[in-house]
């Protein structure tokens, strides 16, 4: 049962999916008497038959995104019509306004890459009375040095992991010349935050971190006057176990769930109970300026059927622990068989104090790690360090990353990396 929610508007959603997907009429039977503790989780099985639509049935004046694969390997298509595409644009206006309250800006930068953050940004930002460009994806991260300092914004807007390209290039005395950092994309842990905002030359509460998802849209953001995420009004956020998502493999920590949305405004996307697969930490409700809003620490890690022991690796804790005592680093995980390897290439000198110090922040603050280690799943962990990212390279046949682009599969252990 999601922790905020009004039943009237639930069975509302409820009608008005069935209504526009004919599949999830079928799937849920022919009453109309509405109870909400039978309205099904919407897990990747349960959505093939959306996924799997006929593209040509759509209408052509609908944007469509593509993102990872189902399990025939065949790209997934997401739709936005223009209600939809308005309300995204609405949500993220609203967001960023909130964010940048009190800030002096004039000019913001987005470097996204590709996708649906990407093609909105530069016309949310314009609503916001600021004049924004857009990096063209694709360029040398030293290119992307060049336009900020030539079109030297207030904002910019990007990903962790660009975040990380850019600093990996910048010379020690690069003039960033940012008021603000504002995030989207991959985990970015309190620690990171703070080694970003000291290469920039700007406080950690100006580097704000924002979470969306391309099948809802805009789920949160980092509230830095609470110190955690607050869900956007008009979605609907619940934990539930894996067991109930058809993971009864899967085990988390006390306090950790999977996370599970509901989007009022969200049409073309059948946004009911869709099972996210990430985990998502200390899911409550608290009043904030008076108003009781949904809230939780961090999003950690996601799961789901395809990864075998990568589903118990969180990315943002690792980060978090390494960046506790390193100034700037690449970190890569490879999980290959039971044998976990965290590769932590930096352009900095590392002494042998320091370096125990990351190991043992390693293998303390991480629960699971410890865990599967202590219990044999996992062998004991292998922490490489190394001088730029070459020295830290994957074995060659590594598989693709998986979407934050940081943990890895070794393609000799069961399953595959999650999309």
């Amino acid at each position: 049962m999601p922790i905020t929610m009004n039943m009237s508007s639930l069975q509302a959603k409820w009608e008005e999916v069935r209504q526009l997907y004919p599949w999830y009429k079928q799937m849920t039977g022919a009453s109309c008497d509405f109870k909400w503790e039978e309205v099904p989780l919407l897990t990747q099985d349960r959505l093939l038959p959306y996924y799997e639509s006929d593209e040509s049935t759509v209408p052509r004046d609908w944007n469509v995104y593509r993102t990872s694969g189902t399990s025939g390997n065949k790209r997934k298509a997401i739709y936005y019509d223009a209600n939809d595409e308005e309300a995204y644009i609405r949500y993220k206006v609203e967001m960023f306004a909130e964010l940048l309250k009190g800030y002096n800006v004039s000019r913001a930068l987005s470097d996204m890459g590709t996708g649906h953050a990407e093609a909105t940004a530069v016309p949310i930002f314009e609503e916001l009375g600021l004049a924004c460009e857009s990096v063209p994806f694709g360029l040398p991260a030293a290119a992307h040095l060049i336009r900020i300092k030539e079109y030297v914004p207030d904002v910019l807007y990007t990903m962790p992991s660009l975040m990380d390209g850019m600093l990996r290039v910048a010379p020690p005395d690069f003039k960033w010349g940012l008021k603000c950092v504002l995030l989207v994309g991959e985990p970015a842990p309190p620690a990171w935050r703070q080694r970003v905002a000291e290469r920039l030359g700007i406080a950690e509460q100006d580097v704000m971190d924002t979470l969306g998802s391309i099948e809802i849209g805009t789920i949160a953001y980092y509230d830095r006057s609470i110190e955690r995420y607050v869900v956007m009004d008009g979605v609907m956020a619940e934990g539930v176990e894996p067991a109930e998502a058809g993971l009864p493999e899967v085990e988390l920590p006390d306090g950790e769930q999977l996370l599970v949305l509901t989007s009022l405004v969200r049409r073309r996307f059948p946004a009911l109970r869709f099972v996210t697969y990430d985990v998502v930490r200390d899911l409550r409700v608290d009043v904030v300026h008076g108003k009781p809003v949904t809230t939780f620490e961090a999003i950690v890690k996601r799961v789901g059927p395809e990864l075998k022991h990568g589903e118990k690796i969180s990315i943002y804790d690792i980060e978090n622990a390494v960046f506790k005592h390193v100034r700037q680093a690449v970190v890569k995980v490879l999980v290959n068989g039971n044998k976990l390897q965290v590769g932590i290439a930096t352009i900095d000198e590392l002494n042998d104090e320091v370096r125990a110090a990351v190991r043992d922040e390693l293998h303390s603050t991480i629960p699971a790690i410890g865990a599967m280690i202590r219990g044999g799943l996992l062998e004991q962990m292998d922490v490489l360090f190394g001088s730029g990212v070459t020295d830290v390279s994957l074995p060659e046949g590594t598989r693709k990353p998986i979407k934050q682009k940081k943990l890895f599969v070794e393609p000799s252990s069961e399953g595959r990396e999650h999309g």
